[in-house]
């Protein structure tokens, strides 16, 4: 069997950093050939922009793409097509986002779950895993990292599929892609 004839209608990709979730989400949506990647990050120096230029080198011509920092639950209500999944890579960027422009993540986050569950195809969530290491020294880190959890939390109890990426290796949370 297809790996994406199973793909669910809402799966979340969690990892650490450099774990290979991105890897991961996108070889999920690449093998049914074409997908929309809704990406968070912004070019807000040097070095993110050389991050997003590899991503996209790395992603190839299969996808089309949008960048969306803030309104990713728009994005997914909008362009909802049969046939083309969609890939938003990362939650935890659009919790920095969200929180530097001092809107709330968590009032924010059902209308974008009730989007992905209510698309015409799949939605691939990718988010950091925050709460692994060990607590942050400050307030704003601390804060961060318990608002990620919450989000992380809330989309995997809504979603179909949960998978735990680390070195690169899948490991299922909940439901599963065959």
């Amino acid at each position: 069997m297809n790996i994406v004839q199973s793909l669910p209608s809402v799966c979340l990709v969690l990892g650490g950093s450099r774990s290979g979730k991105s890897r991961y989400a996108e070889a999920l949506i690449n093998s049914r050939g074409h997908g929309l990647y809704l990406a968070t990050a912004e070019k807000l120096d040097v070095e993110m922009g050389e991050r997003i230029k590899r991503h996209k080198a790395r992603r190839g011509s299969n996808w089309e793409l949008i960048e969306e920092p803030i309104d990713i639950g728009r994005i997914i209500a909008n362009e909802s097509k049969l046939g083309r999944p969609i890939l938003v890579d990362c939650l935890t960027l659009w919790v920095s986002n969200m929180m530097h422009a001092e809107y709330d993540c968590i009032d924010a986050l059902p209308a974008i779950i009730a989007s992905a569950q209510a698309t015409a195809e799949s939605v691939v969530f990718v988010s950091n895993e925050v709460g692994l290491g060990i607590v942050p020294d400050n307030s704003l880190a601390r804060e961060f990292r318990d608002v990620a959890g919450l989000v992380n939390q809330s989309v995997a109890q809504a979603a179909n599929t949960v998978v735990f990426v680390a070195a690169g290796l899948p490991m299922f949370l909940k439901g599963e892609i065959s």
